[in-house]
């Protein structure tokens, strides 16, 4: 049988351990960079899902500091290619990942 001590030990172990999960569960999630980029409207000219790329005509990208144009794109997820066709217009985030300029998430405009 373990001694008094030593089970107090153990206690304070596990109440430290619920007290840090219950923390972490309480702690909202922080929202993604996609979320908290501002959102850019443009129109869908092209779709290259082999490439998983996508050419956009778009206003300004404020947080690229880039003016209105038309571009291509590379896409995070492949799977964003399949919500959308050539001629849609929708409000995306484009970010620099690893260099390259990337659509981190794209929906549709709601007119």
């Amino acid at each position: 049988m373990k001694s008094p001590r030593k089970l107090a030990g153990i206690a304070v172990l596990l109440l430290s351990a619920l007290c840090a999960t219950a923390a972490q569960a309480a702690t909202p999630a922080a929202p993604s960079a996609a979320l908290r980029a501002p959102m850019s409207d443009g129109e869908v000219k092209k779709i290259d899902k082999e490439a998983g790329k996508i050419t956009l005509k778009h206003g300004p990208l404020a947080n690229l500091d880039m003016p209105p144009m038309t571009m291509v794109f590379r896409v995070k997820d492949p799977a964003m290619l399949d919500q959308v066709k050539v001629g849609d217009k929708v409000s995306f985030v484009a970010e620099k990942v690893a260099g390259q300029l990337t659509v981190t998430h794209i929906e549709m405009l709601r007119l």
